[in-house]
């Protein structure tokens, strides 16, 4: 059979695919128990071991596999299913939203004791970036309890899990009854915590109404509006800085974060934490237009939804896409909240490990 692994194109189950599959990559991808540690499934070959211009000595085709026999005689064996899955995402589709975005609510219980619910929570999770958790025990360090579901806490300075109260230690603007502004929690991280849990023990203040916006909403709508306004904030660093008596963290990073393909997937906001920026630096008049613009878009009414946190709510936020924060309320009765921290990188490994459950 004359045929060019590079490039394939044939007929499987009356669908034609096509394929180019570079001969290093197949070789790097032999699945057999000599390429692979058998117990982990980890890979062992290093592609190093063969040259770089590696050409088969052998190619066949049956109607699920690729079977090649290389120069050395190792025999490399893949299926077609495999290639195909290679094309499904591991994660949910994001879906945008702007105001009047009221939060879906799970009871507690059931998030915590039914598999079922919890992939219908996180999965609703990662499409939105929040979710509401109702009927939670008001009892302090609760939020220890959601650990077998979103996987350990990331524990940070200042407490494991945060007392946000008027009464209590203040070192920043939550602690009063002051509004708090769209943020996100320590910006002031090199790598901030990607999920905040904020659980309400008591609540008999009037007024503190929360709020949410979709970072990634205000983003995709900057872009589309100013394209230079969201590539300077891109690329131009900002320092943030959080402390107190006895802790320091400071970042100099910049507000967006993009990936390899360009596409959003960090944002980093925080008013109250930004510091001053050496005005010699090259572009801050450029940025600061930029940040103009985005603290408009952040405090407008366009992008925000509030609604109470009452006892037993715990309100779950994908914090590296949305800006939490409060309305300012009246301390005429007692008002406490804890937060804490976790990793999406947990939570969205968890929904796979359920799911497989389900199989």
């Amino acid at each position: 059979m004359d045929f060019q692994v590079n490039e394939i194109s044939l007929i499987i189950n009356n669908k034609k695919l096509e394929y180019e599959l570079p001969y290093l990559w197949i070789r790097d991808n032999c699945p057999c128990n000599e390429c692979r540690i058998e117990e982990t499934l980890e890979k062992r070959f290093m592609l190093n071991s063969v040259p770089v211009d590696l050409k088969p000595k052998r190619v066949d085709i049956d109607k699920n596999n690729i079977n090649i026999c290389w120069p050395d005689n190792h025999k490399t064996t893949i299926s077609f299913k495999d290639i195909e899955f290679l094309k499904r995402p591991r994660k949910p589709e994001k879906e945008l939203w702007t105001n009047n975005f009221i939060p879906k609510y799970y009871n507690w219980d059931d998030f915590l004791q039914n598999n079922d619910i919890a992939i219908s929570a996180i999965s609703e999770f990662i499409i939105k970036g929040v979710i509401c958790i109702k009927n939670a025990p008001c009892i302090p360090n609760t939020l220890e309890d959601l650990t077998p579901r979103l996987g350990p806490i990331r524990e940070v300075l200042f407490e494991r899990i945060h007392n946000v109260s008027i009464d209590g230690h203040i070192y920043n603007i939550a602690h009063t009854s002051l509004e708090v502004p769209p943020h996100n929690d320590f910006a002031s991280y090199s790598w901030p915590p990607s999920v905040q849990a904020l659980h309400m023990l008591i609540n008999e203040c009037e007024g503190g109404e929360s709020m949410i916006i979709d970072g990634y909403a205000v983003l995709k709508d900057l872009k589309d509006d100013y394209p230079d306004f969201f590539d300077i904030l891109s690329t131009f660093s900002v320092p943030f800085r959080e402390f107190d008596e006895e802790n320091e963290t400071y970042a100099n990073e910049p507000i967006i974060r993009l990936n390899a393909a360009n596409e959003i997937i960090g944002f980093r906001y925080s008013n109250q934490l930004m510091q001053m920026i050496d005005p010699h630096k090259k572009n801050v008049s450029l940025f600061y237009k930029a940040y103009h613009e985005l603290c408009n878009r952040i405090n407008s009414e366009k992008y925000k939804s509030k609604f109470r946190l009452e006892a037993g709510h715990i309100l779950l936020v994908f914090s590296h896409r949305v800006l939490h924060g409060r309305e300012k309320f009246k301390p005429n009765g007692k008002r406490h909240l804890q937060d804490a921290y976790y990793e999406m990188d947990n939570i969205e490994n968890n929904l796979v490990l359920y799911e497989n459950l389900k199989r």
